[in-house]
């Protein structure tokens, strides 16, 4: 399994690797890390600067310019741009959760992930002269399906406050009179969930770690090496990119580099699960049984309560043809929480596939009806469309 950032928040059943672009932990003991750097065999290829990530264009700045001008640079002018951006997530900038851009390329393509988003609106609010806090976002443990792996993904959002004066001994908070939020995961502006500072440069590793987590998935191990290389290096505390790493080196068979740095992983953050059900898998591959079911009793009693959990195991049911299993699962998740369209979604394939098109149908419309964006409630549409439009061939035959 991997980390990824998904929303923004691109994972242990088959807990290959996590793309974590929107979870991470901040870390202020000195450690050294292991050597799994050191001699590697994979080709090394560029990747986007820290510049490059942030840096807004010319045609960008002049429209802002344009529409901006700089003697109404303030926290009520900046608010309409970023309410824009915040409310027209899927009419003006497409929210992708697999998307991971640059501020140009988010702003050029309209096509992107929170990651990216949070991104472009730093870099727009920073440009109007207001100051950007990164934050984590500490939601529940949530998987997404990808190309066959469950990906563990994560959150954050953007605060932005009028510059501070850094010359007087003025003690500063944020308020709602003096801030601004931007998030851009309606479940998460629906709920209360505590948040962390992270730095720009934390930002940049799990940007990194993001598309090294899509290169890892598409068998691409020289890129993924290249980002995850970048990520650790640009914050060497980031947890999540240390596990990803060490996933790709156990896909390349180098163990005990990949024990290395899932131990590291560990080191820095204890609650990277993720981590320590990908150790599990690397215990069970290199015949130590009893060390992996340990790990594994322990993870799957934390996250019993989780629906996210059991939509996960539903799917990796699902994918292994165990479909009363999969039924088992996402009925499981949807007792947990009735609110989430993956236990539907997840359902009604598995009815699909078990030739009861009715409940598939009916289960279904149920998924669009608790998506919360509307590229899912127009996905789940055709997909209705399509199975209606099966089934009276079906009966007209």
């Amino acid at each position: 399994m991997t980390i990824l950032t998904r929303f923004c928040k691109l994972a242990v059943i088959v807990l290959l690797f996590s793309i974590s672009a929107c979870t991470s932990v901040s870390n202020q003991t000195i450690l050294i890390p292991p050597p799994v750097t050191e001699n590697q065999s994979f080709t090394l290829y560029p990747v986007e600067s820290s510049e490059q990530i942030f840096t807004l264009s010319d045609t960008i700045t002049q429209q802002l310019d344009a529409a901006f001008p700089s003697t109404k640079h303030n926290l009520n002018t900046t608010r309409k741009l970023l309410n824009f951006l915040l409310e027209n997530g899927d009419a003006s900038l497409l929210y992708q959760a697999g998307a991971t851009l640059t501020a140009n390329q988010a702003y050029r393509d309209l096509n992107a992930n929170c990651l990216s988003l949070s991104i472009l609106a730093y870099s727009i609010a920073e440009y109007l002269g207001m100051q950007g806090q990164f934050q984590t976002v500490h939601i529940p443990e949530y998987w997404a399906l990808n190309k066959g792996y469950n990906l563990l993904t994560g959150h954050i959002n953007l605060i932005v406050t009028q510059r501070r004066n850094n010359h007087t001994n003025v003690t500063y908070v944020y308020d709602a009179k003096t801030s601004l939020v931007i998030d851009f995961d309606p479940n998460s502006r629906g709920e209360k969930f505590q948040t962390t500072p992270i730095s720009k440069q934390r930002i940049t590793a799990m940007f990194y770690n993001n598309k090294g987590a899509a290169a890892m998935l598409n068998q691409n191990y020289d890129l993924a090496y290249s980002y995850f290389l970048a990520a650790t290096k640009a914050d060497k505390y980031y947890s999540a990119a240390w596990g990803n790493l060490a996933v790709l080196l156990r896909l390349d068979s180098q163990y005990d580099n990949a024990e290395l740095a899932y131990n590291y992983a560990l080191l820095l953050n204890n609650d990277n699960n993720t981590a320590l059900g990908n150790l599990a898998l690397l215990y069970q591959l290199t015949d130590r049984p009893e060390l992996a079911d340990k790990i594994l009793y322990k993870l799957d009693l934390k996250r019993q309560s989780n629906p996210y959990y059991h939509v996960s195991l539903g799917n990796n049911a699902y994918l292994g043809q165990n479909y009363q299993d999969a039924i088992k699962h996402f009925n499981k998740a949807k007792r947990i929480d009735d609110n989430i369209h993956d236990s539907y979604f997840g359902l009604a394939r598995t009815y699909y596939q078990l030739g009861d098109f009715k409940q598939a149908y009916r289960q279904l419309r149920l998924a669009n009806k608790h998506a919360d964006f509307d590229h899912d409630k127009q996905r789940y549409q055709n997909k209705l469309q399509a199975l209606s439009d099966m089934t009276a061939r079906v009966i007209n035959h």
